[in-house]
C-alpha cells in the first residue's frame, strides 16, 4: 500500500491539462493502486493523478450516487457528457462540494445532474461510468482536475469570493505545500463533500 502526499491549490501541476496515457504498462497499474490507496487513506471520493503529481490523465473514484448505489473503478483518458448545467445559484446545504487539493474546505458548486465519462481503464480496454447526484459531480470534479481546473473556477460570488479570501488565509496561493493522508488530523473527518 502506497499512500502519497496530495498537492494543495498553488501547485502548477494542479492547473494545467494532463497529458493523455500512451503506455498501458506496470508504472501505470502502479499509479492506478496508489491513487485508490491514497484516496482511501484521505477518505475522499474521488482522486486524480494530477494532485499527487503525477500528469498522466487518470483518476479513481470511490463513492455514492444519491440513489443507494456504490461505485467504485478508475478512468484513463476521460472524456465527460453531462447534462445542462444549472442556471441557479447553488444550494448552500445541498450542493456544497469539497476536495483534497483543498484540505477542510467546502463551498456551493453548481453541476449537472447527470454525467456520463468514458475513457479506458488501466489494460487499455474501454470502460463507461455514469451516475446521477453525488456520482455525477464526483465524475465532473474529477474530469476538472484533469483539465486543469480546480472546483473553485465554478464558483461564483459571493462564494468565489469567499474562496479567493479562503486561499490567501490559508497561504495557498504558492507552490510547495502537501498534506500526506493518515499524518496528522483528517481534514475530511465527516467525508470530502
Amino acid at each position: 500500500m502506497t499512500v502519497r502526499p496530495i498537492l494543495v491549490a498553488g501547485e502548477p501541476i494542479l492547473a494545467t491539462p494532463a497529458t493523455p496515457v500512451t503506455e498501458f504498462d506496470e508504472d501505470l497499474a502502479r499509479l492506478v493502486e496508489d491513487l485508490f490507496d491514497t484516496n482511501t487513506a484521505a477518505n475522499g471520493a474521488g482522486l486524480a493523478a494530477n494532485q499527487i503529481g503525477d500528469s498522466r490523465t487518470v483518476f479513481v473514484f470511490d463513492c455514492p450516487d444519491g440513489t443507494g448505489r456504490h461505485h467504485r473503478g478508475h478512468v484513463i483518458n476521460p472524456v465527460l457528457e453531462t447534462s445542462e448545467l444549472p442556471g441557479t445559484q447553488p444550494d448552500p446545504r445541498r450542493d456544497l462540494e469539497g476536495c483534497l487539493s483543498l484540505p477542510g474546505e467546502r463551498f456551493p458548486t453548481g453541476r449537472a445532474a447527470w454525467a456520463r465519462v468514458t475513457g479506458v481503464d488501466r489494460h487499455g480496454d474501454a470502460v463507461s461510468v455514469e451516475g446521477v447526484g453525488f456520482f455525477a459531480r464526483c465524475l465532473q470534479h474529477e474530469a476538472d482536475h484533469l483539465a486543469g481546473r480546480l472546483y473553485l473556477s465554478r464558483l461564483v460570488d459571493p462564494h468565489a469570493a469567499e474562496a479567493m479570501r479562503m486561499l490567501e488565509r490559508n497561504g495557498w496561493t504558492e507552490p510547495g505545500i502537501s498534506w500526506l493522508p493518515g499524518d496528522g488530523p483528517d481534514p475530511f473527518a465527516a467525508g470530502p463533500w
